[in-house]
C-alpha cells in the first residue's frame, strides 16, 4: 500500500526510476479500487465512481509507467507503443517486467540508492 501512496505523492514527476515492486503494487491497487467503484456504481446505478477514479489516477499511472521504463533504461514515450493493436501491449509488459537497469541516463539505480 506504501508504494501506491508513494506514487500517489509524486502525482505528475515523470523524471527519475521505479522498481518493478512500486508499479506492479500501484497498479494492483489501482484495480482493486477500480473494482470496488465499479461494484458501488453497480448498486447506484451510476458510472459516477468509476469515471471519476479514472480522471483522478490517470496521471499518476502514466507517471509511475513512465519511471518504470526509466529504470528499465528507455524512455517514458515507449507508452505509445501499446495504441499498436494486440502486440503493442505485449511489447509493453515485456519492458515493464524486465529487471531494474544498473545506473543509467534516467538517474541512479533504485535498487543501490534504496
Amino acid at each position: 500500500m506504501n508504494d501506491f501512496f508513494d506514487a500517489l505523492k509524486q502525482y505528475a514527476v515523470f523524471r527519475g526510476r521505479t522498481r518493478r515492486r512500486g508499479y506492479w503494487l500501484f497498479h494492483l491497487v489501482y484495480f482493486v479500487l477500480f473494482g470496488l467503484m465499479t461494484v458501488m456504481d453497480n448498486l447506484l446505478g451510476t458510472p459516477f465512481f468509476v469515471y471519476l477514479m479514472a480522471a483522478a489516477l490517470t496521471i499518476p499511472s502514466l507517471a509511475v509507467s513512465t519511471r518504470r521504463l526509466h529504470d528499465s533504461g528507455r524512455s517514458g514515450w515507449w507508452q505509445l507503443i501499446s495504441l499498436i493493436p494486440f502486440v503493442g501491449f505485449v511489447i509493453l509488459i515485456y519492458f515493464f517486467v524486465q529487471p531494474s537497469d544498473n545506473d543509467n541516463a534516467y538517474g541512479l539505480s533504485p535498487l543501490t540508492s534504496s
